[in-house]
């Protein structure tokens, strides 16, 4: 799948009436750029996420904050799209190609394991995989500098994408085998053991 491929397929139809919904609904609520920026707790992502609820427009607000440049805007919203549940987030699917070129170019750690967690909670299709994605998974996931949390996230999505394809599952296989695993985290460990042992679906 090629980037942007997914949002111009769904969009192109009654587009400027999508928009023109999407903005009064998010003017109901009282989520700012500045409110984002000074959300530092759960507490407070939690409340983001209970406001985006109530309008029902997830793919609104994540248009409008989760690809900020401003990273203390973006990393807001993406934290409080991580508090929906999967059907929730479902309507996130036609921009998946714009949460993962945000993980793959952002320099923000933050922002990538933030978005890199959405993308984990969406479906992978097979005709939407992209090698350059699954090259970063497989860079990220052994770089032992990277942060635990975007390690194991960067194996469960290799993962996902490598069981449509049996060489594909078996290089990563040999490439988790391949690893000095004294060098690793706890949780990075865990989810490369679950791969090897066949126990993450």
């Amino acid at each position: 799948m090629q980037p942007g491929n997914s949002l111009s397929r769904n969009t192109e139809i009654g587009e400027g009436n999508k928009r023109t919904f999407m903005v009064s609904k998010l003017e109901h609520m009282a989520i700012t750029e500045e409110r984002l920026r000074q959300t530092f707790s759960e507490g407070g992502a939690q409340e983001i996420y209970q406001e985006i609820q109530a309008s029902g427009d997830f793919l609104g607000f994540a248009h409008r904050y989760a690809f900020s440049e401003d990273y203390r805007v973006a990393r807001s919203a993406l934290w409080g799209l991580t508090k929906a549940n999967r059907e929730e987030l479902s309507q996130l699917h036609v921009i998946l190609d714009k949460f993962i070129d945000q993980a793959m170019q952002t320099e923000n750690s933050s922002v990538r394991r933030l978005s890199l967690n959405v993308i984990e909670r969406l479906e992978l299709y097979e005709d939407e995989l992209r090698t350059d994605f699954l090259d970063f998974c497989f860079e990220h996931m052994m770089d032992v500098g990277e942060y635990p949390g975007i390690q194991s996230v960067c194996m469960k999505l290799a993962f996902r994408m490598c069981k449509y394809y049996p060489e594909l599952m078996d290089e990563l296989k040999r490439t988790l085998e391949a690893m000095e695993i004294d060098y690793y985290k706890p949780a990075v460990k865990c989810v490369r053991n679950r791969i090897l042992n066949g126990r993450l679906k």
